[in-house]
Parts: structure tokens; sequence; C-alpha cells
């Protein structure tokens, strides 16, 4: 077993890397941590998700062109000036990933249980099992699965030298990038993770207390 204070120091050592070095990664890094990620928890052990790993340049600027076209059509809109200059420093980063060496694109299958099906067998017409569909859809199970692998993703690049960051921002470019990456159906992105060895060292960024956002229930 690993020794918690080693797992402990990966853990909060780990950032989210928005350089990095021109330096290409070895693909077998990649696929040895795709592979130890596909071992994270999942709805039912269905292992629904799917991946698409980009190491090839033009894709990534298309990708991240998309994403950064999006990104204006938002800020050209009136109601964008209630956000205010925030928002102009969002669009000016959203395709950050662009210099990534790699991008890791997580999609989401379909996950269907045994509850699911007789949820759906009755139908959303009984008030009682149309709430239990919308909580079952407010974090559906296929998406879970994926954050976790994701979750596992970041600490092994971390663990390897490498630097990633967890982006769901380029999802306003969802369909675009789904249609760049020829994705088929029944799959949605639901994340992107650029990597690449690190180019900058970002400062830690504290935690809310513990108990704060804890409280235990004898």
């Amino acid at each position: 077993m690993v020794d918690l204070s080693e797992l402990e120091k990966l853990i909060k050592t780990r950032r989210s890397i928005r350089k990095w070095k021109p330096d290409p990664v070895d693909v077998g890094m990649i696929r040895q941590a795709m592979e130890l990620a596909c071992w994270a928890p999942n709805g039912g052990n269905q292992q629904t998700w799917m991946y698409r790993v980009v190491q090839n340049r033009d894709i990534i600027i298309r990708m991240a062109d998309a994403v950064r076209k999006k990104a204006e059509t938002v800020a050209s809109w009136p109601q964008a000036a209630t956000v205010g200059p925030i928002l102009e420093r969002y669009v000016q980063n959203a395709d950050f990933f662009r210099g990534a060496p790699v991008v890791v694109a997580a999609l989401a299958g379909q996950y269907t249980s045994p509850m699911d099906l007789a949820m759906r067998a009755r139908g959303e017409s009984d008030p009682e099992c149309f709430s239990m569909v919308q909580a079952r859809q407010l974090a559906r199970s296929s998406v879970q699965s994926v954050a976790a692998a994701v979750t596992y993703l970041c600490l092994i690049f971390h663990q390897m030298g490498l630097g990633a960051v967890w982006m769901s921002g380029p999802l306003i470019a969802k369909n675009e990038i789904q249609a760049i990456l020829k994705i088929p159906e029944g799959y949605d992105l639901v994340a992107l993770v650029p990597v690449g060895y690190p180019a900058e060292s970002p400062p830690v960024r504290e935690r809310k207390p513990l108990d704060e956002v804890m409280s235990i229930i004898n």
C-alpha cells in the first residue's frame, strides 16, 4: 500500500497547469496514465467512458479556435455587459489549451441502471417518478464516472512530472469539438484535459477549513 503521507503530498502538490513547454510527451506515458485512470470507480462497472488523446497540432488548434469563436460570440451579446471585465478575461483565456502538446478529450457514454429502466417504464407523467428522474439527471452516473477517472488522471500525470488542468469551459463548443474529433453517437464530451511538461509553478491556493465544509451526523 502507498504510504498515506506520500499520497497526501501527491494530492496537495498537484496544481492546475495552464502553460507548457513545447517538449513532446511520450505516448507511452499517456497510455500508462490512461490505463490507470480506467481503474477509477464507475457506475455499475459499465466503464462507459471513452477518450480521445489528441497530439495533432492542427486538430488542437481547430478545437481551440472553435472555443474562442464561441466565447467571443457570448462576449458580443448585450447581456455580457452585466458581467463586466471578468468575462473579457475569460474570453482571452478560454482557448489557452492550444499551447498544450497533448489534449485528452473525456467522453461520457450512456449508463442505464435497473432503477433507470424501471423509472423509464413508469414514465415521467407520474410526478414522483419525474422528480426522481430529475434528481438522477442532476448528477448523471456516466458523468460522475468520467469525473472520477479525470481525477485519477490529473494525479497520475502529476506523479509523472507532467502538468494538466481539468477543463469544462470548452463545452461551449461541445458540438464543434465532437465534430472535429468524429465522436460517435451516444457519447458526450464532458471535459478536456490538456497536458504537457509544466512551464509554470502556480502558488498554493488555500482550501476552506474542513469544519466549514464538513459536518458529522451521529
